[in-house]
């Protein structure tokens, strides 16, 4: 860790912490050096590259030596800095949340086709899919849930520092109970107890494990709250299917066609799924329809 710590130039200081960061395994060391540093010295990415003589100063330099000490015992880039972005905002993380991952801005792109007038969000963690559907969509009434007293807290200081706050409202509850919503999505828990050991360490030893663990299949989570889930889908007073609310639920690899069996058994006639970008079923979505 000589490079980092003896505040040299960018770009030595850069080289030194990406050889230990490649050094404890980690793939996109490079990169990870380079956001580090960013924020260590609170120099634009731009800065760094055309500057990469400019000298780091000692106290910035400190700072970065000891980020990099963390990011080699593996822990995520995004506690480490402390912030993660997720679609068009920034969101304030720690331990006490599941830091937000790419495919699950999935479920707000759902809802930007669906434009409902009230979504609701189980299971929020950070906040990160009710605070994008306020962000995107304006006109919609969001509630987000969650059990978890920290992650709430995380959750509600998002909310007030992206200027959300008076348009969601945040539960401490699975589901609510009496209220009707027109899209609901859910990230849960959703990792098999039998695959805890195969995840990055970056999971395992830094992320909270009842934001992901399961049971033996992964989905005691999903199947204990979807009838909640269900029950809190809007009616359409016509009976036209199309009217009727949607719930969309984020899965494992393996696990969409299980889900979208459980969907069907409690009472979802129409059932579908969408893919990520590598081409795993990854959204389970249900609506009541008319049974075939």
């Amino acid at each position: 860790m000589a490079g980092p710590a003896t505040a040299g130039s960018v770009r030595e200081a850069l080289a030194g912490a990406t050889d230990a960061l490649r050094a404890a395994g980690i793939e996109e060391a490079r990169f990870d050096a380079e956001v580090l540093l960013e924020h260590a010295t609170e120099w634009g990415r731009e800065k760094l590259a055309a500057e990469p003589d400019a000298r780091v100063p000692a106290a910035e330099g400190r700072r970065f030596a000891e980020m990099v000490r963390r990011r080699v015992r593996r822990e995520p880039v995004a506690y480490i800095v402390g912030v993660k972005w997720f679609r068009n905002i920034e969101l304030a993380v720690d331990h006490r949340v599941l830091i937000p991952r790419p495919e699950t801005e999935m479920l707000v792109e759902l809802a930007l086709e669906l434009r409902p007038d009230r979504a609701l969000d189980v299971g929020t963690g950070c906040g990160a899919i009710a605070l994008a559907i306020a962000d995107e969509l304006p006109r919609c009434e969001v509630v987000a849930t969650d059990t978890s007293p920290g992650a709430l807290e995380v959750a509600r200081v998002n909310a007030e520092r992206l200027g959300l706050a008076a348009r969601v409202r945040f539960l401490e509850a699975s589901v609510p109970e009496g209220e009707e919503f027109d899209l609901v999505v859910g990230n849960l828990p959703y990792v098999a107890e039998p695959d805890w050991a195969s995840l990055q360490p970056e999971v395992t030893e830094w992320e909270p494990r009842e934001a992901l663990l399961a049971g033996r299949d992964g989905l005691d989570v999903i199947r204990d709250l979807l009838p909640g889930c269900v029950c809190c889908l809007r009616r359409d007073a016509k009976g036209e299917a199309n009217g009727d609310g949607v719930l969309a639920l984020e899965v494992g690899e393996g696990q969409a066609a299980k889900v979208a069996e459980m969907m069907r058994e409690a009472g979802l006639a129409e059932v579908d799924t969408r893919a990520d970008l590598s081409g795993i079923p990854r959204i389970v979505i249900g609506r009541r329809g008319a049974p075939a």
